[in-house]
């Protein structure tokens, strides 16, 4: 008989976010293995523990610092109390020295690759994570890249780590058959491994082709979106560079569809998210070929080289001057989205815990 199982869901908040997305879509496929959800808010139809509701990110740095001081000092009471043998943690957090069999998802190591200084993201992944990892009975991740970094950054052994790709909800992201505008659209963060100013610059090469647009979508960063827009202004494309911000998240299928393409010229990504949810639309991508994102694009997409804006440019004129092609990436990218669900990521995590739980 498998035991008790813990699914840690502490960080949850109530707005979608990329972890958020995930976990929610992890946990329903989770049932046979008769999981107790660790979670602020009951959920219906599964058995809760209720935790503290103030260590999300909504609280800011603050609920962060409380989550990880429960963690470690509360949570391996609530792991004895239950009798669980295995806890699973959607994000690589978990009691260190502890009683607490743990399985973690890991998503990315960004701030590893590209660390920033002061942040403290990086004293995060530079310490508390690597241990986390080592004592954790095995890790999951978002792709084989991630996987790699893993090994590579961290020094665990690859025969401990199993990638696990990610998906998009197939009943929101679709093909809604809407004429084409003229913009290419980017969504995403404005930090500098983005490569926005990269993508700026491809686009001033090629503005003046029917007067195309691009889209840039995501908050705003008192760090980068200032320097773009200057950056814009500087190369006379200040009025075609639209800085839309954040996107409904039930406007964004529209907003996807109508795009000549989706840019998403990122130097890292643990996974690539737009990218999927793009291709299920049926909008043409253009991204890097590099990391994670040939793994989730295939051959549905245009490949470039992210650090070489000529080449990010001619893939957008080629999009924005040859029907033919975009014709035939909606159509490769349409079918290469229908291989990701997250039924076949729920049921390969159940998998893994499975072999872990009793």
């Amino acid at each position: 008989m498998l035991g008790e199982l813990l699914v840690n869901l502490s960080f949850l908040i109530p707005k979608p976010t990329g972890l958020a997305t995930y976990a929610k879509n992890i946990f329903p496929h989770l049932a046979d293995l008769n999981p107790t959800l660790l979670v602020a808010d009951t959920i219906p139809g599964y058995h809760c523990y209720r935790v503290p509701a103030n260590m999300n990110p909504d609280a800011g740095k603050w609920g962060h610092l409380k989550r990880l001081f429960w963690t470690q000092f509360r949570l391996p009471q609530v792991y004895q109390r239950s009798r669980a043998n295995l806890l699973f943690s959607p994000i690589p957090e978990a009691p260190l020295r502890s009683s607490c069999r743990h399985v973690v998802t890991v998503h990315d190591l960004i701030p590893l690759r590209f660390p920033r200084r002061f942040s403290p993201l990086v004293p995060y992944h530079r310490y508390y994570i690597p241990q986390v990892l080592r004592e954790a009975e095995h890790i999951i991740c978002d792709s084989e890249a991630t996987g790699k970094d893993i090994v590579d950054f961290l020094q665990i052994p690859a025969k401990k780590i199993t990638p696990v790709p990610l998906a998009y909800d197939a009943s929101h992201f679709r093909f809604l058959d809407l004429p084409t505008q003229n913009y290419f659209f980017y969504i995403g963060r404005h930090d500098a491994y983005k490569n926005l100013s990269r993508l700026v610059a491809a686009f001033a090469k090629i503005a003046n082709l029917g007067e195309c647009q691009l889209w840039i979508a995501g908050p705003n960063d008192s760090r980068y979106t200032l320097q773009l827009r200057q950056q814009a202004e500087a190369l006379g494309i200040s009025q075609q560079v639209k800085f839309v911000g954040y996107i409904d998240y039930n406007q964004l299928p529209k907003v996807l569809n109508q795009a000549l393409a989706l840019v998403f010229p990122s130097l890292w990504e643990g996974f690539g998210l737009p990218i999927l949810e793009a291709m299920a639309c049926g909008t043409p991508v253009v991204t890097s070929n590099i990391s994670s994102m040939p793994e989730v694009a295939g051959d549905a997409a245009l490949l470039v080289n992210p650090y070489e804006t000529e080449e990010i440019a001619e893939a957008m004129k080629a999009i924005a001057t040859d029907s033919q092609l975009r014709s035939r990436l909606q159509e490769a990218g349409l079918q290469r989205s229908r291989q990701f669900s997250w039924e076949k990521t729920g049921q390969k995590t159940a998998n893994i815990l499975q072999q872990f739980c009793g």
